[in-house]
């Protein structure tokens, strides 16, 4: 297994994940991870800002509603290109998997402006690692593919500070290449391109991914959110109070086989809207869930090392 650091000859610890150069790597990059990081800086800064700017600008088309708005909302959605520069998640889970970008956008339009339009228009789904949870086949390998395209620029530049942090890069015969990539402006909010220099492995250009910013599960997917938060939820409303006043929950195995209450994103939609009519927020206490779990993991992982 050839590594970035093998490839180029790079001793000690990096700041990138050092990825395997000649295949895909089972590594998504997650938009959660890449905001709670906040890390390297200006880097996440950025990225976070691609992420949250590309989504908002596609969820006002659809609170304008016209025509014009309605069509470049989904225009937007389909821009991404297939991200092979970070040798991150697997080819034929990808856009190339599934159909193609194009495919993948209209999946995630149609989401948006049917049957989860209401959470749009209340402002409860508004970040990019949203759409997992309730776009059918939208998981942890178009995730990476779509959120590797918005903040397709930050990561380019992270990788142009290493090529400047490190000169094996472009030493023993190794060289940069410039190219032109498709670019999400934040200040314009439009697709733009911008020119980078980057490293060659094999004749094709190379991204790198900061330390922490992509990992084998996403922080915040479909699975994990019905098996807590939703389900939490659903205990609570069937719960009874035993004569000895003690709470009486059903257990989660059998609330999995209610009708209704089946694992899948339609479920998930449905109690969520239910706990809106209850003032509560699913969303909200999922994300302050998975933060909390995020944190604590990441200070015992600090401890041990």
């Amino acid at each position: 297994m050839v590594t970035v650091s093998k490839q180029f000859g790079i001793t000690g610890p990096v700041p990138f994940i050092d990825v395997e150069v000649a295949a895909d790597n089972r590594l998504y990059l997650d938009p959660r991870a890449v905001r709670l990081i906040k890390s390297p800086q200006p880097f996440a800064d950025e990225a976070v800002r691609c992420a949250d700017t590309f989504l908002s600008t596609v969820t006002a088309c659809i609170f304008d509603g016209s025509p014009g708005a309605l069509r470049r909302g989904e225009a937007l959605l389909q821009r991404f290109i297939e991200p092979w520069e970070t040798r991150l998640g697997m080819s034929e889970e990808g856009f190339h998997g599934h159909g193609g970008a194009s495919v993948v956008g209209t999946w995630i339009w149609e989401t948006l402006t049917g049957r989860v339009e209401p959470l749009v228009r209340i402002g409860i789904l508004h970040q990019l690692e949203d759409l997992p949870l309730f776009v059918d086949g939208v998981d942890k390998d178009i995730t990476s593919d779509v959120t590797t395209r918005i903040m397709f620029g930050p990561l380019a530049r992270f990788t142009e500070q290493m090529v400047a942090t490190y000169p094996e890069f472009t030493s023993n015969g190794h060289k940069v290449r410039k190219v032109r990539k498709q670019v999400w402006n934040p200040e314009t909010c439009e697709w733009n391109e911008a020119e980078f220099t980057l490293p060659v492995v094999d004749g094709k250009v190379l991204v790198l991914v900061p330390t922490g910013w992509a990992r084998p599960t996403l922080l915040m997917s479909a699975t994990r959110f019905y098996d807590t938060t939703v389900l939490d939820f659903a205990q609570m409303q069937q719960a009874v109070l035993s004569s000895a006043g003690r709470l009486i929950k059903t257990r989660k195995l059998d609330l999995r086989k209610q009708q209704g209450l089946e694992p899948g994103r339609d479920t998930i939609l449905t109690v969520m809207l239910r706990a809106i009519q209850n003032n509560e927020d699913l969303l909200a206490l999922f994300k302050a869930f998975v933060d909390e779990r995020f944190e604590s993991d990441s200070t015992e992982d600090a401890a041990a090392a």
